[in-house]
C-alpha cells in the first residue's frame, strides 16, 4: 500500500503533538494524513478518545492506517475491537505508555488501564525505546506480543518525541513506509 492508497490517521497522546513533533511533521508531509482531534488533550477521557478514533475511521473514504504515539497508542488499543472488519487496515504505534504503573501521570484517566491484551484485528507494529521514561522495554515487548504486533527496538530513543530529539525522525518515516508496503 502507498500513502495515496489510504487515509493516515494521526493519533497523538497526552497534550497533543506540538508543531515540531514527528507526528505533526508527517501530517504536513503526507497528503492523505489528518489528525484525530480530541476535545481535551490535557485531561484525556478514554471513552471520548476511543469514540473519536472510531468516528474518524468510519468517516474516512479510503482504507485507514492509524499512527499513534504515547497515550494515542492506548486509545488505538482500546478502539481496536470496534474497528474489526472495517476500514482499519493497520496501526503504526510508537512509545506505549505504561498506565498501569502506580506513579503514572495523575491527569491521565485511570480507565486507560488496564492495557488491553487482546490481539488486534489488523496488522500492527510497536516501536519501543530502551530508555522510555514512561514504559520499560520489556513491558512494551510483552504487550506487543499480546497484540500480535511486530516489535521494533528503537534503542536509546527516550519517548520518541521532540524532547528526546525526534522532531523529523526520518528513521521512523522509513519504517512506516516499510510497514505500508506490507499491507
Amino acid at each position: 500500500m502507498k500513502t495515496s492508497d489510504c487515509d493516515i490517521l494521526i493519533v497523538p497522546g497526552y497534550t497533543n503533538s506540538g508543531e515540531d513533533h514527528w507526528q505533526s511533521r508527517w501530517e504536513r508531509q503526507l497528503s492523505t494524513a489528518w489528525r484525530v482531534e480530541q476535545e481535551n488533550w490535557d485531561a484525556p477521557d478514554k471513552d471520548a478518545w476511543v469514540e473519536r478514533i472510531v468516528r474518524d475511521v468510519e468517516r474516512a473514504e479510503k482504507p485507514v492506517v492509524l499512527v499513534g504515539h504515547s497515550l494515542g497508542v492506548l486509545a488505538v488499543a482500546h478502539a481496536a475491537p470496534q474497528l474489526a472488519g472495517g476500514k482499519a487496515r493497520g496501526a503504526f504505534l510508537v512509545s506505549l505508555p505504561d498506565v498501569e504503573r502506580p506513579d503514572f501521570i495523575p491527569a491521565i484517566d485511570r480507565a486507560f488501564a488496564p492495557i488491553p491484551r487482546d490481539p488486534f484485528p489488523f496488522p500492527s507494529v510497536l516501536v519501543a525505546s530502551r530508555t522510555d521514561p514512561h514504559c520499560d522495554y520489556a513491558k512494551a515487548e510483552d504487550i506487543a506480543y499480546a497484540w500480535g504486533a511486530a516489535i521494533v527496538d528503537a534503542g536509546d530513543a527516550g519517548h520518541v518525541n521532540t524532547e528526546s530529539g525526534h522532531g523529523p525522525w526520518p528513521e521512523g518515516l522509513m519504517r512506516f513506509a516499510g510497514f505500508l508496503k506490507r499491507l
